[in-house]
């Protein structure tokens, strides 16, 4: 069966004044980039881009981005919620600037996650996450609850499951869990045709989706993409970028 893939890549390059941070993500709606440069652990500098976009609207939302400025690494990872309003953000481009601090964070230079959500049957599937080319996680799934394994039988997908996660497993494995939950949500967008969607649903749950501009967020019509057979692609075209001690997007 045709699955959902998403992969997520991380670089870090330092040197003796700042730390700069790269982030791609690649998967059958999205295509983003976003850098962050740092300077004595704060957020100094901010860069963003949507190569390929579900709505008009979306890369626009790298402009809110611009919030995280001047937060400094502690605070990212541990008061975010305070400083940052994620319903006025691009989800997903902040969840890669909230991967790439953590990254930096745990000193790494390369990070990075691939995602595989086959498609749903009877509202069915299994959810499977590969941190540096190690399976990590692998869930049941029935709708928008995970059935197995332990400890994650029983969790919703929809409410609660961040503040379970970073309550109940270690950072890396929360981290994670997170990732691949996010990637098993929108791994159900493949059971209706997205392009009769004219434009984006005011749900309020993030930037295209307020009720303020929802209406002019427009359905990028054949912007959804199928990577079954070709999992290799995603994010290829980003190596060049991610390896470049640049700051640039």
């Amino acid at each position: 069966m045709p699955s959902f893939l998403r992969r997520i890549e991380i670089v870090v390059h330092r040197d003796n004044t700042a730390t700069l941070v790269k982030s791609a993500l690649e998967d059958d709606y999205h295509h983003f980039r976003v850098a962050l440069n740092l300077q004595q652990n704060q957020i100094h500098q901010v860069l963003s881009t949507g190569l390929r976009t579900p709505y008009t609207l979306c890369a626009r939302a790298g402009d809110e981005l611009q919030t995280m400025r001047g937060l400094s690494v502690a605070q990212v990872m541990d008061t975010l919620p305070q400083h940052v309003d994620a319903r006025l953000q691009c989800t997903h481009q902040l969840d890669m600037a909230v991967l790439a601090i953590a990254a930096v964070a745990r000193d790494e230079q390369k990070c990075s996650f691939r995602v595989e959500v086959p498609r749903h049957i009877d509202n069915c599937t299994s959810a499977t996450l590969w941190r540096n080319g190690e399976e990590l996680l692998h869930w049941q799934v029935d709708n928008s609850v995970i059935t197995a394994p332990d400890p994650f039988s029983g969790v919703s997908l929809l409410k609660g499951m961040a503040s379970w996660a970073r309550q109940t497993l270690d950072s890396q494995t929360a981290e994670a869990a997170l990732v691949l939950r996010r990637a098993a949500m929108i791994s159900r967008g493949r059971l209706r045709n997205l392009d009769v969607e004219t434009h984006a649903k005011p749900l309020g749950n993030c930037f295209v989706q307020q009720p303020e501009r929802a209406s002019s967020a427009q359905r990028n019509v054949g912007s959804t993409m199928d990577f079954s057979e070709r999992p290799e692609v995603l994010c290829a075209t980003d190596m060049a970028w991610l390896n470049s001690a640049q700051f640039d997007i």
